[in-house]
């Protein structure tokens, strides 16, 4: 903030300085969240807070310089999170987003197949959600629920398996060539972690939503997932889009450890902006502001 603005609005400078406080303060809830479910587990785990939190706003704010790299470039990024149920997908979303500007960071978490969609070429509904230039799509699963979790829990056959993991390498060839930014990313916990965290849900009247009978139903087949998930990264870790693991146990290093090598995949740097002047506002002689009826008012509570 410049010093001739200090100067002259010291007022103004001062609401500046508590709105950014304020939008800080989403973050601070979320933490503050998970810091509760750390005490239903007996305990704080973990970095340090604050170290955590500077470290996270850092790279929030490289976060908003990619973003400005890839609308002046027009580029097209995806990223696919993939893992098992309570692995932490959800977490890093929330904090690579938080800071950009949803119209050019979205998310695709597409739901169940409808019937017509189980009928369509299997990628077919994936690809109507991939960006267009100056866009990057965060992928909360991904196509790769047919080697996961459609595989597991029989929603498929061992012929669509195999026509997948046949199909999916050339899939993702052909984004690549056709310029798009492919990063994949598995999000690995223990056992141990997810029965803690299933747990917790359960305890946790805030976060029972979150368990759905699948998610139930996948703690008694740890295993089977466990040989999917190693099938698949084995057939489909190519070299034009690998997939690198990312260890999930402990949710702040992972987030952090997840932005700063998605930072590193796509070389970027400071885009000039020019200076934003506001305009005077346009006063007239006439002009009275309309009283709102007290009706209309929701009631100041707080």
């Amino acid at each position: 903030m410049s010093e001739d603005l200090s100067a002259a609005h010291p007022a103004l400078v001062e609401m500046i300085r508590r709105e950014i406080l304020d939008s800080y303060d989403e973050e601070l809830e979320q933490e503050l969240e998970d810091g509760r479910l750390e005490e239903m587990a007996g305990g704080s785990r973990g970095l340090d807070r604050r170290f955590y939190f500077r470290e996270l706003l850092r790279l929030q704010h490289e976060l908003v310089r990619l973003q400005d790299w890839v609308q002046a470039e027009k580029l097209r990024v995806v990223v696919i999170f993939e893992g098992r149920d309570s692995a932490g997908k959800g977490g890093v979303i929330k904090r690579i987003t938080q800071r950009l500007n949803p119209r050019v960071c979205r998310v695709a978490a597409l739901p169940a197949p409808s019937e017509r969609e189980r009928s369509q070429w299997y990628f077919q509904r994936y690809v109507s959600h991939l960006p267009a230039g100056g866009e990057i799509v965060l992928f909360d699963r991904s196509w790769y629920n047919r080697a996961g979790v459609e595989r597991v829990m029989g929603f498929c056959g061992e012929a669509e398996v195999e026509e997948f993991f046949r199909s999916v390498p050339e899939f993702e060839r052909m984004l690549v060539r056709s310029g798009i930014v492919l990063l994949k990313y598995w999000f690995s916990i223990t056992d141990e972690e997810q029965a803690l965290r299933f747990s917790m849900r359960i305890t946790d009247p805030l976060k029972q939503w979150k368990l759905s009978p699948m998610d139930v139903e996948s703690r008694r087949r740890w295993e089977d997932y466990t040989h999917a998930k190693e099938e698949m990264l084995a057939r489909t870790h190519i070299p034009e889009a690998p997939w690198w693991v990312v260890e999930a146990v402990d949710k702040k290093r992972a987030r952090l450890n997840c932005i700063s090598h998605l930072l590193e995949q796509i070389p970027y740097a400071e885009v000039d902006h020019p200076p934003v002047l506001l305009p005077a506002r346009v006063r007239h002689a006439d002009y009275i502001r309309a009283p709102i009826p007290a009706e209309m008012m929701v009631p100041d509570r707080y």
